[in-house]
Formats: structure tokens, C-alpha cells, sequence
């Protein structure tokens, strides 16, 4: 092992030169006393793990959306906190943060995790461990950290689960066929070996500074879809794809989760509508034509244990599949053929 790869020398990097965003939203219907317990607890987590809790950033994503609570915790932790005045979604809040602690400092590393108490700060040191690996070995300052779930099924329910895995596999079909046409191997070799696609829609994810004003300092670049979409709906797709696009190395983490999530806004949203923009915004912004989009549709539906739910799990993968079709096409009343799959197992 390099002596640069030394415990102290990673935990100075983590305590003194990385910038933590937590997106702070709490809609209307989310259980407000919990969800402020678990952001308090997040608060804490991540206090443990720097020198100066103003290098965490409470980023509220709307004024009526929690800036109440971001303002007391603050006030109580000393972190650093912004509002935007109006609500789009995660991407927004993290952006803000990352922009507001840029004002601070030059930093080697910014981490962006969920409110919601269930991405642990003693964690953190393994993605900056393996952040600064990658670094030392490819001589990049392009990087960005995925932390993987042992499990999507276990904390999010078989429904979720399955669904993100549709959206994982699709966006790695994506991501490769990019490399393809533009001519850049995408790397894969500091991924997790024991997974067929990576955890890109994990909520907990560390990039490079470099990496960071690069997705997040850019333009938006909606694609002509909506702000839900581009904002809310596909925002961790857009941190990768970003990412990837601008030359990031990436690397894969494993990280802890509980055996359930402790608070959820998935079960306020239109699903289908949700799960299309994830595979849509990737797919628009990385040029794939959509006769791929339609396979991968197709080699991937076929799958999925969600089929086996009849007809309600077929119905909603097939809803799934036409509005991505038919969103790709701007055709809004394509005709489809009907899914094929094995006939044995």
C-alpha cells in the first residue's frame, strides 16, 4: 500500500477537504416530525466527520419545502444552509450546496446524500479511501463514487426494487453504447465485480471537485423534458451521465442500508411517469437511437421478477415501456408490439 494511501492522511482528506450536500425536501403528506428526527440525525452523523461542520450544507429545495427546519438545525449544528425560492427537485438542491460551499473554499471532494438518516457518515471514509485510490492510480482528478446497496429489493420493497434495476440496466446499456460511438472505453475496473450493472440511482454518491463543477456548475441541460423530469425525476441519472461525459472515472462502495427505509417520498409520485423520465432524460442526452431504447426495453422487461406479479406488474412495466416509446418517438399514439419473453425458465 502507498504510504499516500495511508488511514490518517484519507481521514485529514475526509475531515478537512470534503464538502458534504444534503438536499433537505419535505413535501406536503411526508411525516414532518420524523423526517426532521432522521435529518437531524444525518446532521449529526456527518458532523462526527469533519473538523468544521460549516463544510455541510442543508440545501433546501423550495421556501415552503423545510427551510424552517434547515434553519434550526443550522442554527443548533452550525452547518451551512441555502434556499431556492422555488421547488424542481434533488438536482437543484444539490447543486445550490455545491455552489454555496465553492463560495468557502477549494475543496478535493464534495459528497451528495439523502436527508432521510439512512446514508451513514462513518461510511464516508471508504468512498474518499477509494476516491483518492483511483486518483493515485490513473493520475485523474475525474472521479465519482457510487455507493451500492448489498441489496435495492430489501430497503425499498420488491416493487422499487425491481424498477430501479429496469432503470440501472437500461442507463449501462446507454452509458456503453456512448463510449462506442464517441470512441472512449468506458472503465469499468474499479466497479464492484460481484454485480451485472452498478447502483447508479444509489442516493449516495461522492465526486471529485473537478467532477463536481462539472455536473453541477453546467447549464441545465433539460433536453426539451420537463423540470420534473430533469430536476426530479432522472437527477441521479443526470449526475452520472454528467459525470461520465465529462471523462469521470468511477468507482463503486459498498454501504450499509436498513432493512427498510425509514421515510419515502416514491409513493407521492406518478410511478410510471417517474420510471419512464429516468430511462428518457439518459437516453435524449446521450443520443441513442431509439431502436435500442426498444430492445433494451424488451431484453430487459422480460426479466424482471415484476412480471411474474399478473397482470399488475406486467401492466405497469408495459405502461412503463409505451410512454418511454412513445416519449422518444414524439409520437404520443404509437402502436406497439406486444412484449415477447422464454417461453421456459
Amino acid at each position: 500500500m502507498r504510504l499516500a494511501d495511508s488511514y490518517e492522511q484519507i481521514r485529514t482528506l475526509m475531515r478537512r477537504d470534503t464538502g458534504i450536500v444534503i438536499p433537505v425536501y419535505f413535501p406536503e403528506g411526508l411525516d414532518v416530525q420524523k423526517g426532521k428526527e432522521l435529518l437531524r440525525d444525518t446532521v449529526q452523523m456527518y458532523c462526527e466527520q469533519v473538523d468544521d461542520p460549516a463544510s455541510i450544507c442543508l440545501s433546501v429545495d423550495g421556501e415552503h419545502s423545510g427551510a424552517n427546519i434547515a434553519e434550526m438545525l443550522a442554527r443548533d449544528y452550525q452547518v451551512s444552509w441555502c434556499v431556492s425560492a422555488v421547488n424542481r427537485g434533488k438536482l437543484q438542491g444539490a447543486a445550490q450546496g455545491v455552489r454555496l460551499l465553492l463560495k468557502q473554499k477549494a475543496w478535493k471532494y464534495f459528497a451528495v446524500v439523502d436527508q432521510d438518516g439512512d446514508h451513514f457518515g462513518n461510511e464516508l471514509l471508504n468512498f474518499v479511501r477509494t476516491a483518492h485510490h483511483i486518483g493515485t492510480c490513473k493520475d485523474t482528478d475525474q472521479i465519482l463514487i457510487l455507493g451500492r446497496r448489498l441489496s435495492r429489493h430489501r430497503p425499498m420493497g420488491l416493487l422499487r426494487g425491481e424498477l430501479e434495476e429496469l432503470c440501472d440496466r437500461i442507463l449501462l446499456d446507454a452509458l456503453m453504447y456512448h463510449a462506442v460511438i464517441t470512441g472512449r472505453p468506458f472503465a469499468l475496473e474499479f466497479a464492484s465485480v460481484f454485480d451485472e450493472f452498478p447502483d447508479f440511482h444509489s442516493g449516495y454518491k461522492l465526486f471529485s471537485a473537478p467532477t463536481a463543477e462539472a455536473v453541477f456548475l453546467k447549464s441545465p441541460n433539460t433536453m426539451g423534458l420537463s423540470d420534473a423530469c430533469y430536476y426530479r425525476h432522472a437527477c441521479e441519472a443526470v449526475m452520472v451521465v454528467e459525470a461520465m461525459d465529462h471523462g469521470a472515472l468511477f468507482g463503486v462502495v459498498n454501504r450499509s442500508t436498513f432493512n427498510e427505509q425509514p421515510i419515502s417520498t416514491f409513493g407521492m409520485l406518478n410511478r410510471i411517469q417517474l420510471v419512464a423520465d429516468m430511462i428518457i432524460w439518459p437516453c435524449k442526452r446521450l443520443t441513442i437511437p431509439l431502436p435500442f431504447v426498444q430492445q433494451w426495453l424488451a431484453n430487459h422487461i422480460s426479466r424482471l421478477l415484476l412480471n411474474t406479479f399478473s397482470p399488475d406488474g406486467k401492466t405497469e412495466l408495459e405502461h412503463i415501456r409505451q410512454t418511454v416509446i412513445q416519449t422518444l418517438a414524439e409520437t404520443p399514439d404509437l402502436e406497439l408490439e406486444p412484449l415477447t419473453q422464454p417461453l421456459f425458465v
